[in-house]
Order: C-alpha cells, then structure tokens, then sequence
C-alpha cells in the first residue's frame, strides 16, 4: 500500500512540476461561443511534455501565460507565434533549442541544448504547438 501512496505521490509532483494547475489559478467559465475545446492528449504530446519535464526547460518556461515568473516566454505565447502546419517552423524551432540564441524574444538568451536528440526537440516542439488556441 505503502508502494501505491509513493507512485501517486510521484506523480502528483511530477504533473506540478511541468505545469499542472496549482490551484492558484482560477478555472475559466464556460460559454456558450463556439471555441474549440482543448485537443485531447495523444501518446506524442504526452511524450513531449515528459521530455519538457525531465529537462531543465522549466526553468526558463512555463506551459502557460501567467504560471510564474520566467525568462522566456509560456508555451502557450510560442504556440500562438508559429503556425504549426509548416514543416519549415518546427524544423527552425528544433533547430534555435539545440543551438540557442537571441533576439526572437527580446535580449533574453535561449541556452543552447546541444545534447538533445533532434527526435526529442522535435517531439518537445510538436507538443508545444499543439497548444495553440483556435
């Protein structure tokens, strides 16, 4: 039993770590406009937010406008920049993680992640695009 506490414990932690709701943030009413409902999870998007998690992208990030105070911007202000159906934008999103940079975002730096895999970065990409809002 003691083995089941520990496994749902590590879990609640590791979804707070990579942004899952603290509590502190008040929960949007609905309404009765046609807005798209957030997509449902799939294997690769699950993939790419554990990716997020396990590295130090939360550092510098946080999945949501208005999470925290960070030095890059929220996933949700990337996904909203880019348009995803271009295979041309996530190969140069892939590509400024790997190599880092300057200037996209203001004089903030992007560190470089130079031992990322380029399947990871782009899963991680993938994922950060699929939270663009209609």
């Amino acid at each position: 039993m003691r083995h089941n506490f520990l496994l749902l414990l590590s879990g609640a932690l590791l979804i707070a770590s990579c942004g899952g709701n603290s509590g502190n943030e008040k929960t949007p009413a609905k309404s009765d406009t046609s807005a798209a409902a957030a997509p449902a999870p799939t294997a690769a998007s699950e993939k790419g937010l554990e990716l997020i998690g396990a590295n130090d992208c939360t550092a510098c990030h946080s999945i949501r406008v208005g999470q925290g105070p960070n030095t890059g911007p929220a996933y949700e202000d990337v996904a909203a920049k880019y348009t995803h159906a271009a295979d041309t934008t996530v190969n140069r999103l892939v590509k400024k993680i790997i190599t880092g940079g300057t200037g996209v975002w203001g004089t903030n730096v992007m560190t470089p992640h130079p031992a990322l895999s380029e399947a990871d970065v782009r899963t991680m990409v993938n994922y950060i695009l699929s939270l663009k809002k209609a």
